[in-house]
């Protein structure tokens, strides 16, 4: 498929696009066109910014007059997003404004495509919203884990809620049903995590010295006959972490096929429960805008209530 730009265009930079890289911006504006071509039309002058040659490290401000030459190439097709699949995304949208979406992820569906996917939230939004130019992730889940994701509509939006994240300024609060008692003096997880990655390409994360430092507080909300369920608020934003946390402290959240424990797992299975309990239950953040704290809580799925009903009645 030719994905054509067959004309000059002239752009000009608004607050959205302040800050950004110039090769940063004609990606984001060229779709399709390899990064080796962009660096090839800014570094032969082709690009123009106010009518000045700049370098690809060149930093938009607000009020620049961007000159965009002529470029074609040949982009891969467009992913064929299940339009039936994408309009029932729009029930799982907590909240909606101009500058974020709060969404509740279902488990089993990645936020974005990738490693053999050709579909995730990411896309499945985009086509579901298509008059919006900018949609992005302004954090991930595993593909298994549900519950609270935000994205953000704009690049502003984005950058505020990135700072946030570094700052240590937005809460994240998690469900998981782990195997066993939690001891009620557990309330935090300390042990550094470092991230493998196997041949296949499967990543696994351990306990190890050598790792970066990792911090999950935890706090029970039910006990059950053989399991519990806990809360945990990750302090550090570490792959797998909450998961290696909850095996590390000797109780594996149930159903996890990674770090995970076969027996009570089996247990489950007879219970017709076959994904993977952990839950972004709420999202607290600070609005890009008004600068309003906003609190968000996703719901449970109707697999995780009918599990904690059965817990309930187990003796």
């Amino acid at each position: 498929m030719n994905e054509e730009y067959n004309s000059v265009q002239s752009l000009e930079i608004d607050e959205d696009n302040q800050f950004q890289r110039i090769d940063n911006f004609l990606t984001s504006k060229l779709k399709g066109v390899p990064k080796s071509m962009i660096y090839r039309i800014v570094r032969k002058g082709e690009v123009r910014v106010n009518k000045k040659r700049v370098k690809p490290d060149y930093k938009l401000m607000i009020g620049d007059v961007v000159r965009v030459p002529p470029v074609r190439t040949t982009v891969k097709e467009q992913v064929n997003v299940n339009l039936n699949r994408v309009s029932t995304l729009e029930s799982h949208i907590i909240f909606e404004d101009d500058r974020i979406i709060v969404f509740n992820k279902p488990s089993g569906l990645a936020v974005h495509g990738g490693s053999g996917l050709n579909f995730g939230v990411i896309e499945g939004l985009r086509a579901l919203r298509p008059q919006h130019q900018f949609l992005e992730l302004v954090h991930r889940l595993d593909r298994d884990t549900s519950g609270c994701l935000l994205i953000a509509k704009k690049r502003s939006a984005l950058r505020d809620l990135h700072e946030q994240l570094r700052s240590r300024q937005v809460d994240k609060r998690y469900h998981a049903l782990v195997v066993g008692e939690w001891p009620a003096d557990c309330f935090k997880v300390l042990a550094p995590l470092q991230k493998n990655v196997l041949k296949s390409g499967e990543r696994l994360v351990s306990v190890s010295d050598q790792g970066k430092a990792s911090e999950t507080r935890y706090r029970i909300l039910q006990s059950y006959a053989r399991s519990t369920l806990i809360e945990a608020s990750p302090v550090t934003g570490r792959t797998h972490q909450i998961r290696v946390h909850c095996l590390h402290a000797g109780h594996p959240i149930a159903m996890d096929s990674k770090y995970g424990d076969d027996e009570f797992d089996a247990h489950l299975k007879k219970l017709k429960f076959n994904r993977l309990f952990l839950h972004a239950k709420s999202l607290s953040f600070r609005h890009p805008v008004s600068q309003d704290r906003l609190k968000f809580e996703a719901d449970y799925d109707s697999a995780l209530s009918k599990l904690l009903a059965k817990q309930s009645h187990e003796i």
